[in-house]
């Protein structure tokens, strides 16, 4: 089940990219969007389950795009592909804390969402 959902939230960030650009990409710096929301792939079951055990691949994924690109995190959480994987953002926002990541944007908003 969990390698269909992974399979699934990556045909659909590599059909967006055929469709439409995504506005948000200069937040990840030189990484597309969508090559950010696909290495946060294994995320996905955390970003829509507050109690869901967030991976240790997935705190390393993230703690690692706080360190590169802060805004781009939000960009992606934020972003249309995200909305079509199902993610959360008011959950996927939490995965910072969830990881105990020290250096987490604490306190800055991303979009109407403050994180944790």
């Amino acid at each position: 089940m969990k390698g269909c959902l992974v399979c699934v939230f990556v045909f659909l960030v590599a059909s967006r990219a055929f469709f439409e650009e995504v506005g948000a990409a200069g937040e990840c710096g030189k990484t597309p969007i969508r090559s950010a929301a696909t290495s946060l792939s294994p995320c996905l079951s955390s970003a829509r389950n507050v109690r869901a055990k967030v991976p240790p691949t997935c705190c390393t994924k993230v703690g690692a795009l706080i360190s590169t690109a802060p805004k781009c995190l939000c960009a992606v959480l934020l972003s249309p592909l995200a909305k079509q994987a199902g993610i959360n953002p008011a959950i996927a926002i939490t995965i910072p804390k969830r990881c105990k990541i020290r250096n987490r944007p604490a306190g800055k908003k991303c979009g109407r969402y403050v994180v944790p």
